[in-house]
């Protein structure tokens, strides 16, 4: 379901091609408004996941074609911004919760982040929803008021939503009960 990003034509094509479409692109944070200018902010992601600044995968669905990319941004003190999109074709089919799950683990399990930030545009209301529904997720702007202040310093643009590695953890334990629960109730 994940992957490292590579500088690969066929990926990049297909990535650059659904990262424009009108739904998708307002919300992507690394823009690239050219094939060419996309496959330079990928070389550069590379790079800087090779620096320990980001973490960054490609979103594959269940037949290995890529759909989105999933990221961790400003990586500092154990802690980093959460950067996600899926092309079109892609919403509303459960991807993102799985992406998320797979790339939480890998986090907080392989890599030692310790929290995990969302800033999520108030005006993006299916982002809202898609983070609210997840269960270890907590909005944060009162709790982390400094970050969410520094967020919105020159406006009130953003939500805030924090995933602490304990609550994701906790969550984690708890899928293989309810799993159990399912298959008795059945």
């Amino acid at each position: 379901m994940l992957k490292k990003r590579e500088i690969c034509g066929q990926e990049c094509h297909v990535l650059f091609e659904l990262m424009t479409h009108p739904d998708v692109f307002p919300f992507v944070r690394q823009k690239a408004y050219s094939y060419d200018e996309f496959v330079f902010l990928t070389k550069q992601t590379i790079e800087a996941e090779e620096q320990g600044q980001l973490i960054s995968r490609t979103i594959l669905d269940e037949w290995g074609a890529p759909i989105g990319t999933i990221n961790l941004f400003d990586i500092e003190d154990g802690a980093g911004f959460l950067g996600t999109w899926l092309g079109k074709p892609a919403h509303g089919k459960g991807y993102n919760a799985m992406a998320k799950d797979e790339f939480f683990k890998e986090l907080f399990f392989e890599l030692e982040i310790q929290t995990i930030f969302m800033r999520i545009r108030k005006v993006n209301t299916r982002s809202r929803k898609a983070a609210e529904k997840l269960p270890y997720v907590l909005k944060a702007n009162e709790s982390r008021k400094s970050v969410y202040d520094q967020l919105n310093a020159a406006e009130e643009i953003y939500d805030l939503y924090e995933i602490p590695k304990d609550l994701f953890t906790l969550h984690i334990m708890r899928q293989p009960a309810e799993e159990d629960t399912q298959v008795l109730e059945a």
